[in-house]
């Protein structure tokens, strides 16, 4: 019986099997973020203990910075100055890399790692954020983990890790016209639970999975963890090869050859056996958007929101409640106050230069907020070469600086106490954006549609068939 790509990494970092499913895994790559980071590097050193290889080690100043034009220290949140401050001291005494708040290769830690060439395939890479799987979009096998957990594996470079059950997803077909990665596994998970992935480590696979850019993939293995499971990957293809081509912290000369050698090989095999697969036709996928406090509270954007029925019609309630939709109106047409652009999920310039191609000669509709955050200092000068902020901002978008922003609410940036927001972030719990915040995820052709519209809208009703370049930019 073959291997499955998931078996295969984790035999190749395996250091002890301590039994019972438990096993001591390498851990090549660790990153960890100013939220964090001084947490598990001040106890560290408090404890007398070093970091194992601090070459290895990457922080990022990414979830307490401000996003504000000129930023700098200082925050919105309640003692965010001294979070960062403390991990640049405590980044700079342990002699790891730092990409401080004015560095030029600055941004949120899952893009900054992939674009860097930090995370690369067939490595285990870890940080103190639960969307680290993002970077199974390179065929890496990531996860999030918490501060005691990176003091261990700062100082001993392992990681005691349960193996997870292996289960794939097979996305057959084509994509529909205006349907992205980002529909892709909201509709996985509206089809099977929030809770569909538990314990399960996802391997997504299939034809319309290999159709995907990198940057599409690692959209769809960031909300791999609100499917509940351990992490998501795929395997890497030439598009991933090329993809980590020259990049600042990729293999190079014959360390490159090497490397890409081992990477071909980085597949399940024909015969490998999952303990479960899931198979989903991709032309049934429309333009999805959540209605309620969890991503599994999705329906397509011309569907209606549904009644309360079953065994989590209590729940169910509990989200209309909150979200203040009546069950059976169709949620396209629904008011908004603000849209967001940005987060691990849809930041990276592939998701920029799509709603940009977009919003040419369009406008925000009047009384709508509208942000927009690129995903690193990398992504925004790109764009910014391209003129795509000029696009942005004459739609009625702000064009901020790269972080994490309003993808979550710490007492910092938010649009304002129960705004109605569509939103390209990944989770819509209640009070995720700020206080009494009704968050709609979708994809960034979806809010920006609904933000030129000013209510909540299927982009196909805004696009045309005319755009010949339109499928290469879809996200």
């Amino acid at each position: 019986m073959g291997s499955t790509l998931i078996e295969k990494i984790l035999s190749d970092h395996s250091a002890i099997d301590l039994g019972d499913r438990r096993r001591l895994i390498y851990i090549d790559r660790i990153f960890l973020h100013e939220r964090t980071g001084s947490i598990a590097l001040q106890s560290l050193q408090e404890s007398g203990r070093q970091v194992a290889r601090p070459q290895q080690v990457f922080c990022t100043m990414d979830h307490i910075v401000d996003t504000f034009p000129g930023r700098g220290d200082e925050t919105l949140m309640p003692s965010g100055t001294q979070f960062i401050q403390a991990t640049r001291k405590e980044a700079h005494h342990a002699g790891i890399h730092l990409f401080d708040v004015r560095d030029e290769n600055q941004g949120i830690a899952h893009v900054v790692a992939a674009e860097q060439g930090i995370a690369l395939p067939g490595l285990t890479l870890v940080c103190p954020d639960s969307h680290t799987c993002t970077l199974g979009g390179l065929g890496a096998l990531a996860w999030g983990i918490g501060s005691t957990e990176a003091e261990h594996a700062l100082t001993t470079r392992t990681l005691e890790l349960r193996i997870a059950k292996t289960l794939r997803v097979n996305f057959e077909g084509t994509l529909g016209f205006g349907v992205t990665a980002k529909d892709m596994i909201l509709h996985l998970i509206a089809q099977h639970g929030a809770d569909g992935g538990a314990g399960y480590v996802v391997e997504f696979a299939g034809s319309a999975i290999r159709a995907l850019d990198v940057e599409q993939r690692m959209t769809l293995c960031n909300m791999a963890v609100e499917f509940s499971a351990v992490s998501g990957l795929i395997a890497p293809d030439e598009k991933t090869i090329d993809y980590v081509r020259d990049r600042p912290f990729s293999p190079r000369g014959e360390q490159w050859d090497k490397a890409v050698a081992y990477w071909q090989q980085l597949r399940s095999d024909d015969d490998a056996v999952f303990d479960r697969e899931i198979s989903i036709d991709v032309s049934t996928i429309a333009p999805a958007i959540s209605w309620g406090i969890n991503p599994e509270q999705t329906i397509a954007v011309d569907a209606s929101i549904p009644a309360p029925i079953g065994e989590k019609s209590a729940y169910m309630q509990k989200a209309i409640d909150y979200i203040k939709l009546k069950p059976g109106t169709p949620i396209a047409g629904t008011p908004i106050d603000a849209a967001f652009i940005g987060s691990c999920t849809n930041s990276r310039l592939s998701d920029l230069r799509a709603v940009a191609e977009f919003l040419q000669d369009k406008h925000i509709a009047p009384g709508v907020a509208a942000v927009c955050v690129p995903g690193s200092t990398q992504v925004k000068r790109a764009a910014e070469a391209e003129g795509l902020h000029l696009i942005f901002q004459r739609a009625g978008f702000e064009w901020r600086e790269s972080g994490c922003s309003m993808c979550f609410y710490a007492g910092g940036e938010t649009f304002g106490a129960g705004k109605r927001v569509v939103s390209t972030t990944n989770r819509n719990f209640e009070n995720r954006q700020g206080p009494g915040v009704k968050t709609h995820i979708a994809s960034p052709l979806t809010v920006a549609a609904s933000a030129v519209a000013g209510a909540i809208t299927d982009p196909r009703q805004m696009l045309t068939e005319q755009a010949p370049t339109r499928r290469e930019h879809q996200l």
